[in-house]
């Protein structure tokens, strides 16, 4: 019979969606209750001071299964999210189908000044004013961050979680393997580094008529096909004969035969760790890869790259969906033929292999902040030697999850010159997104730095007095390297935010004069952030002013710095250098001027933008260069063209594609802690 007490139960349950009377109600209240106390128990921090190390704090909050947070923070449907473990997931893009015709949330993207060698806590800034927007303020919000390399993890920058109380999460699981997405790009890269030398091989060893029954050999009935991998190759000869066999001697000579130029090969195979003994390597060295007629060795000279630095994770990064992602990876050029021709991998025949091996890694990875806000971990291409940034599928998909009234914060490699300059210039370029609002981060430790009367900070020394004292002269000299930022951000159309990360060796004086300076050179708003210790607590003022400034402005009043259609590639160039370094020029190498000129006279590649590559420490290509030089020629030492990403790549400097390892690497810290029944990872940071 009803009660008081049952009807209370029902009542409760009829709230919370179900239907059911008398004992089974009161069983089923029982699990609802039950329920309800064990997520109240879910991504909650506790405070301690000195903050422990980031692992630790990782590893002793409770975190809600990332399948339950995704389905209560957007309503998920079946088949939309395919769970790798508890706490992570790959995100289906049928999600972005389904939600299309639903108008995007605010677009935030996070970047930063130019940064001492320690960095200034972007990623931490940025997952800890996820988790104010999204814990302290009531915001549906999403993350979007890139992967890290596990080169620098065991390097000695260590992962890129963030820090403190405001992590991705699980630590150990982001900094590591994750997903497996880094593998299915060294996979993919190096399966094409393989054929490349492989086809070189053939062509020098075996006769045409050879080749071309090997490629397209006759069935039992003597009949010959074309895969369908081999069209896009015919199509570029102008070859439009469906039948193998009514192509002419001449025709199958020019199809099977690419004529490789060896010493044009570009491509490199690449690792996920930082190796400096194989940035140049010796390849084809076997008794094997010689020429039988002649003797003659077809090894060649090479070298390495990281895995974050091919040119596959860049298009992985830019592509918006599976069929783009296909035709940027048949668009990549590996080498030229003798006679010039550019040589990409729809000319090897490789493409579906390789959009196969990349389709799960198209998905982005579901994950969690520490105080519960959803983040897409994708891509991790440098911000130095590429474009630096998420990648545009997360973007999208996050902007419709969250909403008009969300946000979205998307996280941009080093300074508003580098990642954040490729952000605007590229990224949106092809996801035709817009930007709300951005958020530059610095600290005082950087500025008394750019202040060019303040000692190097250098990684595993001490810091200087200077750091540790309050110096407003310093903080008021180096804040001209913030102000050429914001500006930076303001000739784009995009208000600024800047948000000024907390050390405890800060005074209120130096924070202030910080703020004012920012404030009076542009910024919408400067606010200090203490969420390494406090976590979302820390940044809920900062929210507050990115809500404001989102509120306060309109996308459409979002621009370009230059018109990589209309204008040359010299033109886009010195643009950059003028309006986003504050540069008067640049003067061009020999092979830079040569390289330039054939993009020039290419109306497909002269349409291109640009990407450059140089220091991250200072705002010309010069690292020694603090502050905000201004009047200075940049030297543009060589070019080349990443078809495949579709850009140019610019460099500026000797920018290394491999790191090295320090005398004493992070691994050292690293290790499986057994003592405590299972097993637990240490020393990750």
């Amino acid at each position: 019979s009803e009660t008081p007490a049952t009807t209370a139960m029902q009542r409760q349950l009829v709230a919370a969606g179900v239907a059911v009377t008398g004992v089974a109600a009161a069983l089923a209240l029982r699990r609802l209750v039950v329920a309800r106390r064990a997520a109240a128990l879910l991504n909650k921090l506790q405070l301690k001071t000195p903050v422990p190390p980031d692992v630790e704090i990782s590893q002793a909050v409770k975190l809600t299964p990332i399948k339950e947070l995704f389905d209560r923070k957007f309503g998920l449907r079946e088949g939309e999210l395919f769970a790798h473990g508890t706490y992570k997931g790959k995100l289906s893009l049928s999600v972005y189908e389904r939600l299309k015709h639903q108008p995007d949330g605010n677009y935030v993207v996070v970047c930063g000044i130019n940064p001492t060698p320690l960095g200034e806590g972007k990623s931490t800034t940025t997952i800890g004013l996820s988790q104010a927007l999204g814990a302290h303020l009531g915001q549906q919000v999403m993350t979007c961050i890139r992967q890290p390399s596990m080169g620098p993890t065991f390097g000695i920058k260590g992962g890129a979680a963030g820090g403190g109380y405001a992590q991705c999460a699980p630590m150990e699981e982001f900094n590591l393997h994750m997903t497996g997405d880094i593998h299915a790009i060294t996979a993919a890269n190096n399966l094409f580094a393989a054929a490349i030398d492989t086809r070189y091989l053939h062509e020098q060893t075996a006769s045409t008529n050879f080749l071309w029954n090997k490629l397209c050999p006759a069935d039992g009935s003597g009949r010959r096909t074309f895969e369908l991998s081999m069209r896009p190759r015919l199509d570029k000869l102008g070859i439009f004969k469906a039948a193998p066999d009514d192509l002419t001697a001449s025709e199958i000579e020019r199809f099977v035969r690419l004529d490789i130029d060896p010493d044009s090969i570009t491509w490199k195979r690449v690792t996920d760790t930082n190796d400096r003994y194989l940035r140049g390597v010796s390849v084809g060295t076997s008794p094997s890869e010689v020429n039988k007629k002649t003797g003659e060795s077809l090894g060649r000279e090479s070298g390495f790259a990281i895995t974050v630095a091919s040119e596959i994770m860049a298009v992985l990064a830019l592509a918006t969906d599976l069929s783009d992602l296909r035709a940027r990876l048949g668009r990549m050029i590996a080498c030229t033929s003798r006679a010039g021709e550019p040589l990409t991998a729809d000319d090897f025949g490789i493409t579906g292999a390789l959009t196969v091996l990349m389709m799960d890694a198209l998905m982005p990875t579901t994950m969690q902040t520490l105080e519960g806000t959803p983040a897409l971990v994708h891509c991790g291409p440098f911000a130095n030697i590429a474009h630096g940034n998420s990648s545009v599928v997360a973007d999208r998909l996050a902007l419709k999850l969250v909403g008009p009234q969300g946000y979205v914060l998307t996280e941009a490699g080093f300074g508003s010159d580098m990642g954040g300059e490729k952000f605007f210039n590229i990224k949106c370029l092809y996801s035709k997104l817009r930007p709300s609002c951005a958020v530059l981060v610095c600290t005082v430790r950087a500025l008394k730095l750019h202040s060019n009367e303040a000692p190097p900070v250098v990684p595993g020394a001490a810091l200087a007095a200077e750091y540790r004292e309050e110096r407003l002269g310093l903080v008021a000299k180096g804040a001209a390297n913030m102000l050429a930022h914001i500006q930076n951000v303001r000739k784009h159309g995009v208000q600024v935010v800047v948000a000024i990360n907390r050390f405890h060796t800060d005074t209120d004086a130096e924070v202030e004069t910080v703020a004012r300076v920012a404030r009076e050179g542009g910024a919408f708003d400067a606010v200090a952030a203490d969420h390494f210790a406090k976590g979302g607590a820390g940044a809920v003022e900062l929210g507050r002013a990115v809500m404001a400034a989102c509120a306060a402005t309109s996308p459409r009043e979002f621009r370009h710095i230059y018109d990589a259609k209309a204008q040359g590639v010299k033109d886009k160039i010195e643009t950059i250098v003028r309006e986003v370094y504050g540069g008067a020029g640049a003067k061009y190498s020999p092979a830079a001027e040569a390289r330039i000129a054939r993009y020039e006279a290419d109306p497909a590649l002269r349409s291109l933008p640009i990407c450059m590559s140089k220091t991250q420490y200072s705002l010309s290509d010069d690292p020694k260069a603090l502050g905000a030089p201004s009047g200075f020629t940049v030297t543009v030492k060589d070019a080349y063209v990443s078809a495949g990403a579709g850009f140019i790549v610019v460099s500026l400097g000797t920018i290394s594609f491999i790191p090295g390892l320090p005398v004493k690497p992070a691994y050292y810290k690293i290790d499986v802690d057994l003592s405590s029944g299972s097993p637990r990872v240490v020393g990750l940071s």
